[in-house]
């Protein structure tokens, strides 16, 4: 239980760090949480800041994901865990560390919509569902220009593949646990996308347009 405790906490202190906050206020002069859409994402980073601070902020918060399961990981090996503690460790660190980002402590809880960080989570845990669910994200985003609800459909698409998806996850543990888990996270993916949903039900959604973009 502690070590379960303390993988928790480490993973929502790694999601709490708002790579998209620290690189706007360091290098483009302002908190990107007051700017555009006022998300901390790296999309609104892309609209406001320019395609190299958003591939940055990217990859970072991605980051975030994999050294939490990491981290999760390595407590198992050191308090020698069972593969039923392990896969609990691993999957308590995957949604804290999302929590973390969407309300991060370091930040006011004002927090990013925790796509890029699920991401990292979801190569980790099962790289084949992983990047299905990030080809799919891509297709929707291509076709209709929208990142939320490529974003959206690809936090859906998760736990159904977790029903018939049994094979290559990180740790071979209860196929249920999984299920659940992908659950959650698609539950909170989808919340934190609460108003992007009212926007595309009303056709307000806004749409990315890579040419508009100035690298600064």
């Amino acid at each position: 239980m502690i070590s379960i405790l303390i993988v928790a906490l480490i993973a929502y202190l790694i999601g709490s760090i708002s790579f998209s906050v620290i690189f706007t206020k360091k290098f483009a002069g302002f908190d990107v949480r007051e700017k555009g859409s006022k998300n901390a994402g790296s999309t609104n980073v892309l609209r406001t800041a320019g395609k190299k601070l958003a591939l940055l902020t990217l990859i970072c918060d991605i980051l975030k994901g994999v050294c939490s399961i990491l981290i999760a990981l390595l407590v198992a090996k050191i308090t020698k865990a069972s593969v039923d503690k392990e896969e609990m460790l691993v999957l308590t660190a995957g949604v804290l560390v999302v929590i973390g980002h969407t309300f991060p402590i370091f930040f006011k809880f004002k927090g990013g919509k925790g796509v890029a960080t699920s991401l990292g989570v979801l190569l980790m845990v099962n790289w084949k569902i992983g990047l299905i669910c990030l080809v799919f994200a891509l297709a929707i985003m291509a076709i209709s220009r929208i990142v939320s609800l490529g974003s959206i459909c690809a936090a859906i698409l998760f736990p159904i593949l977790c029903i018939f998806i049994d094979d290559s996850y990180l740790v071979n543990g209860s196929h249920f646990g999984y299920i659940i888990f992908g659950i959650i996270l698609c539950l909170v993916v989808v919340f934190n996308h609460r108003e992007n949903l009212k926007r595309l039900l009303s056709g307000k959604e806004n749409k990315i347009s890579f040419s508009k973009n100035v690298d600064k």
